[in-house]
């Protein structure tokens, strides 16, 4: 293993995202994969997925990873900066590829859906304590982690458990639960997820993901009594909506704020998980309430909902704010159809039945 480029002193950042990004392949036609002839080249990444949205939103945003020194690598590097996101602290690493995916077209909650990694022994799996920048990743207001690393390899669940760890001058640290049964190699991975959850700031995950990790199954109230130590627990319920938890110093004394999923038509699925937690995140920085931080991040996870790919542009500042603003009833007979964060869009982009 080779790391090349000196280390500055790195400036104060929003948010600082750390990750595997990986380059994508997706199919030219649905079908199996043995049966589809060619692909289309994208990237994805659950990390690097919030630190594009958080910068194409005028957020100052910061990607920690390692990528290959191959053209893989170039590639992911070259089209997360053009977001505007800073990838000086992006090692590369000349023993190690970059990982790849294919996927099929169709939805990845279908039976039919497929998706073939190859990232073992990928760059990004080398992250470890004396791999990457720390200095780059505590000079934030806030730190953003996922699950996802944590199930790379041991020395990334190290990183992760130092970096959860209570520490003077921590950022607020971020965590998107993330649960992704197929990429632990052993039975561990649910009881690190709960450490790791219960060292970060500000939690995000969903009802199916506690129920499938850790055989939770009353809802909301039941994963904010098996995750108390969050200041802010953020339960994602699907179609339905979503509840923040947020501590007041005590169990007795947490607030707890419902807001519904809006209504869209879909265009695909992936990448709205990460959509909600940048808007969440970057409402969060604005200082915004608990319930407008909801419903921005149901805008942002509506605008990758209506469109295709894993990473569409976040709907304008203004927009999202005077939609957030919108009283309970009018917020709750909105419809979001392709297109409608495009400004200029004709009035029928919001539609109301």
């Amino acid at each position: 293993m080779t790391t090349d480029g000196p280390r500055n002193a790195p400036d104060v950042v929003d948010v600082v995202a750390l990750g595997e990004s990986m380059v994508t392949f997706l199919p030219s036609r649905p079908g199996r994969l043995a049966d589809v002839p060619s692909f289309e080249r994208g990237i994805g990444g659950a990390e690097s997925n919030v630190a594009c949205g958080l910068a194409a939103a005028g957020h100052a945003v910061r990607w920690v990873s390692r990528v290959g020194a191959d053209g893989f690598g170039d590639h992911l590097v070259e089209t997360i900066g053009g977001f505007g996101v800073d990838v000086s602290s992006v090692e590369r690493d000349s023993s190690r590829p970059t990982g790849v995916y294919f996927r099929t077209a169709g939805d990845r909650s279908t039976v039919a859906h497929e998706v073939a990694y190859y990232r073992a022994g990928s760059a990004a799996s080398a992250m470890a304590a004396d791999t990457v920048d720390r200095a780059a990743l505590r000079a934030a207001r806030v730190l953003h982690l996922s699950g996802i690393t944590a199930a790379l390899s041991p020395g990334c669940r190290e990183l992760l458990r130092e970096l959860t760890a209570p520490a003077p001058g921590r950022p607020l640290v971020s965590f998107d639960v993330n649960h992704r049964a197929g990429l632990w190699p052993d039975a561990d991975g649910p009881r690190v997820l709960l450490e790791l959850a219960r060292g970060a700031d500000v939690v995000f995950v969903g009802e199916d993901e506690a129920e499938q990790a850790w055989g939770v199954t009353g809802g909301p109230p039941e994963i904010r009594a098996a995750l108390p130590e969050p200041g802010v627990l953020v339960v994602k319920q699907g179609a339905k909506g979503a509840t923040a938890f947020v501590s007041a110093g005590t169990r007795a004394a947490d607030t707890d704020t419902f807001v519904p999923a809006l209504a869209v038509d879909v265009v695909a699925t992936v990448g709205a998980g990460d959509a909600f937690a940048a808007g969440f995140l970057s409402a969060t920085l604005r200082g915004l309430p608990v319930k407008t931080r909801l419903r921005h991040g149901h805008l942002w996870a509506a605008a990758a909902l209506t469109a295709p790919g894993d990473l569409a542009p976040p709907p304008a500042r203004a927009h999202a704010d005077h939609l957030a603003a919108l009283d309970d009833d009018t917020w709750e007979t909105l419809r979001l159809g392709p297109g409608w964060t495009q400004a200029g869009k004709a009035p029928e982009e919001v539609r109301t039945p």
